[in-house]
């Protein structure tokens, strides 16, 4: 009976029904449009990061990571490759020879970190080829060319066809310095990077520092971001070598990471900000409706219903109202996500997140932005509802039978 009778009354008074409902909805869409912008924004300063150069995962010899050193090499890094190639789940991988040393173009010089790069793999790791904006990127074969980061080329006021001195140390501690020729200008998306970083063959950044056969990193891309943690024990397993460091990009890189939870963190104070627009809402609306049929919780308790069951029909109100404004909500915050996912909002100026330039905000549709709304909606309501459901119960039928 209290079913039947809260179901009737809600669609009898439609215009306080409305109001209520619509209170819901906005609420429920702001928290939904949030989460998926949100989360859809992070994935994506998040893929851009990862795709520019720092890989999905990364291995290292040792305890390379905290303690760069020339020495800390992977040997038979083709072998490792391979290995890392056959887990499921892997997309790509590349390896790399990594050194600081000194570049020179004329009279203008800088400290530099030289990276030797295999082409053909980096290329189908972290699309480096399609980065390199002005001349053309390292050719397959070995070939004594170098392509230096925007930054960088800027610093040294490099042009294509200018030769490049490199001087750093060997590996067997003799003295590595070699002439080479700029071929190109890259901007790898990473700022901090594109100031230091000259790329080269892997072969002749071997050759240079004496290391044949060796790398010092292997970078490691996923088809899926969200899997990483397994796929990193995988690797692990497959590699069983326990001189041998397998991160996640998190791991890797965790001054970014950390600065993407904090952020995260501090959109709480949104969520918390709508609960209290629906509880407002909500309680504005139940507690006018209360006051208004003061007359017929009168009668309802004349005629024999307990403080109990008037309790249980405001509630009950409550929430059939909580579950048209949810229902409602996930139609539109589910729309409104996936238009945000395809199109985004392009905005008039680029945010710098640890180095990579972020000019776009994307939506995305995910479990979160369903059930945390959805949540948001039903407790705030069903909560705020007690004190006018309380009221409505304590309604006392020879004074509420006077009441106009």
């Amino acid at each position: 009976m209290i079913t039947r009778l809260a179901f009737r009354n809600i669609f009898r008074q439609r215009r306080r029904t409305f109001f209520t409902v619509g209170a819901m909805v906005v609420g429920f869409f702001l928290a939904a449009v949030s989460i998926g912008w949100q989360d859809g924004s992070y994935n994506h300063i998040i893929e851009l990061f990862t795709r520019a150069y720092l890989g999905h995962i990364q291995v290292h010899a040792g305890d390379y990571l905290d303690r760069p050193s020339l020495y800390k090499n992977i040997e038979g890094y083709l072998d490792v490759g391979e290995a890392i190639s056959s887990v499921e789940g892997v997309e790509s991988w590349a390896p790399r020879v990594l050194a600081p040393g000194l570049g020179s173009v004329g009279e203008k010089s800088a400290n530099i970190q030289i990276v030797g790069i295999d082409p053909e793999l980096e290329y189908r790791a972290t699309l480096f080829d399609s980065k390199v904006k002005s001349g053309k990127s390292i050719s397959i074969d070995a070939s004594k060319e170098v392509v230096i980061g925007k930054g960088l080329a800027k610093k040294l006021r490099a042009q294509i066809g200018d030769e490049f001195i490199i001087l750093s140390q060997a590996a067997d501690g003799s003295f590595a310095n070699d002439l080479y020729d700029i071929i190109g200008i890259v901007e790898s998306g990473d700022e901090m990077g594109d100031r230091i970083n000259a790329y080269m063959h892997i072969a002749d950044a071997q050759e240079l520092f004496v290391l044949e056969g060796k790398a010092h990193e292997i970078v490691i891309m996923v088809e899926d971001i969200k899997r990483v943690d397994r796929i990193v024990g995988d690797i692990e397993s497959k590699l069983a070598k326990p001189s041998l460091e397998v991160l996640p990009w998190r791991k890797v890189n965790e001054a970014f990471y950390n600065a993407m939870q904090a952020d995260r963190q501090g959109n709480d104070v949104v969520y918390i900000t709508i609960m209290i627009i629906v509880a407002i809402g909500v309680l504005n609306t139940v507690l006018m409706s209360v006051l208004e049929r003061t007359r017929e919780f009168g009668v309802l308790k004349a005629i024999g219903t307990r403080p109990g069951q008037v309790f249980r029909l405001i509630i009950t109100e409550v929430f059939f109202m909580s579950i048209i404004g949810v229902s409602i909500g996930q139609i539109l915050g589910l729309t409104a996500n996936y238009i945000l996912s395809i199109r985004g909002i392009k905005l008039n100026f680029q945010i710098d997140v640890a180095g990579i330039p972020f000019d776009t905000m994307r939506g995305e549709i995910n479990l979160k932005s369903i059930l945390v709304p959805t949540f948001i909606v039903l407790f705030s309501s069903i909560i705020v509802s007690f004190f006018p459901a309380i009221k409505a119960a304590r309604t006392v039928p020879a004074k509420a039978m006077r009441f106009h």
